[in-house]
């Protein structure tokens, strides 16, 4: 029995053939992806639809659907866009593992903060496109030069990409908040009932709100562990 197509799944879009045409219209999916990107920073993943892809274009939402089944085609297609801005090494073969790990952390989180609406996503959408893939194909490469492999190269590569994933959307939520004002209350909160809370009050202060220390320190502790098992 053959299992019936499901186009809401997500990333179906990269195991789907393609839609075959006649004639190639004018529009094509590289102006929908470009388009998609651009709303997709002004305005979220709340504000993303076909119709305003469409009207950014200047063309009939039905001129999309040569080109994409669903919404859930373009949030998959406009995420692995994005990640085409992570340089990719020009031989990671010759490239010290620790600094390749570390290069791609630090560029997926800058990229994931330029757009958050990707660092929501990214740990919910299978990250199945040509350009998350190559990244990573790198990251792997590099762990697998280091003495990683089987599931405990597949846990070292999922400790690399959680943590800059769940420190990046993390950071793009309380941005759209008043996080300043949130801090401050916490800070205050804590220190009122500093009996309770001893060792946050001791030592909470000192690194909240300092997202980049932060993640600098905890990308230094996870490399300097994965450094010591697979020597």
């Amino acid at each position: 029995m053959v299992a019936k197509r499901n186009d809401e799944v997500p990333g179906s879009v990269w195991f789907r053939e393609p839609q075959q045409r006649r004639k190639a219209p004018a529009l094509n999916r590289e102006r929908i992806v470009a388009a998609a990107v651009d709303r997709l920073d002004r305005d979220g993943i709340e504000g993303l639809s076909l119709r305003k892809i469409a009207g950014d274009l200047d063309v009939h939402a039905t001129s999309l659907y040569w080109h994409v089944a669903t919404k859930g085609d373009v949030v998959d297609l406009a995420l692995d866009e994005v990640f085409a801005e992570i340089e990719l090494p020009a031989d990671h073969r010759e490239e010290e593992w620790k600094d390749l790990v570390l290069a791609y952390m630090r560029q997926l989180r800058a990229m994931l903060l330029r757009h958050p609406w990707a660092a929501a996503l990214a740990g919910t959408r299978p990250l199945a496109g040509p350009q998350a893939l190559a990244r990573s194909e790198a990251v792997y490469a590099a762990l697998d030069r280091a003495g990683f492999e089987g599931s405990e190269l597949s846990a070292a590569a999922a400790a690399v990409s959680n943590l800059v994933i769940a420190s990046a959307s993390t950071q793009a939520a309380w941005a759209q908040q008043a996080e300043a004002d949130s801090r401050d209350a916490l800070q205050q909160r804590i220190a009122d009932e500093h009996e309770l809370y001893p060792s946050l009050a001791a030592h909470l202060s000192g690194f909240l709100g300092d997202w980049d220390s932060q993640f600098d320190l905890a990308v230094r502790y996870l490399l300097d562990g994965l450094s010591y098992r697979g020597t």
